[in-house]
């Protein structure tokens, strides 16, 4: 019987050496791909175990790296990397063009087929891909409705679904506003989920150490979430075989 494959990629961005999780779908063939971007902390077993469950299902999928290899498991030094990475967009589009290389030099990949789905930090970075023009066919994030240059959203050529908690204080009403004028604006073909009553960061399940304010798990929304990101997949990366009707829990839990 066939089996995925897993392994770690290496590759430079951001003036670090990243480490990434590769997970690629049983057979030889061409595959749809997926980048996989992980919230704040960085890389973790989440987004492995994600990235696991779409080679399953028949994607290539690379779970990329934030922070050279490192997991950054306390609030201050995470909001200490993050915060300038996130007003700075040539440095996400750095991380997110290096991580889309790696994908695409898979011989299993597509090139012409490839979407990202990121968290938080990683959903920043998938969206500044898209605004960098990089040739996606879609772009699905959760709590990362962030905006971007002035114009650059135009160049996004990919329908873009995002979700939120409605009581995420870290992506507010205020936000969720910015977000949707700038892709109104840029005429793109975009959708919003608010999930009611989730915090930011409703999809990760709980963490043994400290996390910012504001952040909490639900985990009915984080199947929710998960079963919104098979749907957009479905729809713009569809794969010869039918995605299951029912999936009971979120991978990454």
């Amino acid at each position: 019987m066939e089996t995925t494959t897993k392994r770690t990629v290496t590759y430079r961005a951001d003036g670090l050496t990243m480490t990434g999780h590769l997970a690629l779908p049983a057979g030889t063939g061409l595959r749809p791909a997926v980048l996989i971007g992980p919230e704040g902390m960085g890389l973790s077993d989440v987004e492995r175990r994600r990235a696991d469950a779409l080679a399953e299902l028949g994607y290539v999928a690379l779970a990329f790296d934030l922070h050279g290899g490192r997991y950054l498991a306390d609030p201050e030094e995470m909001l200490a990397r993050c915060l300038p990475l996130l007003a700075d967009p040539d440095r996400m589009q750095d991380i997110g063009r290096a991580a889309l290389d790696v994908v695409r030099a898979e011989p299993r990949t597509d090139p012409d087929r490839i979407a990202v789905v990121g968290y938080g930090t990683g959903g920043a970075v998938g969206l500044e891909l898209g605004r960098d023009g990089a040739g996606l066919r879609a772009i699905g994030t959760v709590n990362a409705l962030t905006t971007g240059r002035p114009g650059e959203a135009a160049r996004i050529r990919c329908p873009v679904w995002a979700g939120v908690g409605s009581e995420d204080p870290i992506m507010p009403p205020a936000q969720r506003e910015a977000f949707t004028a700038e892709m109104r604006a840029a005429g793109v073909d975009w959708r919003l989920t608010v999930y009611g009553g989730a915090l930011h960061a409703f999809h990760h399940p709980t963490v043994d150490h400290p996390t910012v304010p504001g952040v909490g798990y639900h985990a009915r929304h984080a199947r929710r979430a998960w079963r919104d990101v098979l749907d957009l997949l479905a729809e713009c990366l569809p794969l010869p075989e039918a995605v299951p009707e029912a999936v009971p829990e979120d991978p990454g839990a």
